[in-house]
């Protein structure tokens, strides 16, 4: 069977690319662990400082694999929600990685695709991406998408996305800051690896500390925020005698 993800160390940059080209890189049960699995290693890895995400082919990602259907059973109603948990469980570790993780996306940004997308730390975005959550055009119900949307890009913007299933052009994405750039498709993994270098060349403990310290931020109030961030100043020594 052919890798379903490929590994690659540029320098102190690991660049991890969905490969399942003929199926626009759909997300199955192994591509999920795989992913899984690569993050982890990444994050354990000292010589590791950033992380890049792209797809090989015509997508980044279509989604996920809806080609084996799942009906739920008496008998397969464990697995489905073991299923469900290990998909969770890898957009949560988008957060929790230490290590930043670039998306260089291109074409099709659809569903679980858009979710690991907007759940990278920075996304560089071809012009030939189109992104967008088509689950109710395909007679399904958007479900995890939904509540990680609705916290990533509000409310209008979600509740748009998601039940209108219009694909959006990354210059909108770019202008409601879903994205950090929009570069020609030639130029898309130069200009990731370009971000990625410049993030491998800061003090890596206090990298890793300023995405902890982010991610930490994004559930608290400004109040709750700023204590925190007096507490991670005092323990990363910055404070003066």
């Amino acid at each position: 069977m052919d890798d379903v993800l490929l590994i690659e160390n540029r320098g102190a940059v690991r660049l991890l690319t969905l490969n399942r080209p003929a199926k626009l890189n759909a997300l199955n049960a192994d591509l999920v662990h795989a992913l899984t699995d690569a993050l982890l290693d990444a994050q354990n890895d000292d010589s590791v400082s950033a992380i890049i995400l792209r797809g090989a082919g015509r997508a980044f990602c279509a989604g996920a694999d809806t080609s084996v259907p799942r009906p739920l059973t008496a008998e397969n109603r464990r697995n489905l929600i073991k299923h469900g948990d290990t998909n969770i469980a890898l957009t949560k570790l988008f957060g929790r990685v230490d290590k930043p993780i670039i998306a260089a996306v291109h074409g099709y940004v659809l569903g679980a695709g858009a979710g690991l997308t907007f759940g990278s730390d920075l996304v560089v975005a071809a012009e030939s991406a189109r992104f967008g959550y088509p689950e109710l055009k395909a007679g399904l119900t958007a479900t995890t998408v939904t509540a990680q949307a609705v916290h990533l890009m509000g409310r209008k913007v979600a509740f748009e996305l998601l039940t209108l299933c219009e694909n959006m052009l990354p210059q909108r994405a770019y202008e409601l800051g879903m994205v950090n750039r929009v570069v020609p498709d030639d130029r898309l993994i130069d200009e990731a690896m370009a971000i990625a270098e410049k993030l491998a060349g800061w003090n890596q403990e206090f990298l890793t500390q300023t995405k902890r310290t982010f991610q930490r931020a994004i559930s608290m109030s400004p109040d709750q925020g700023l204590e925190m961030a007096r507490d991670v100043s005092v323990m990363m020594g910055r404070f003066p005698k």
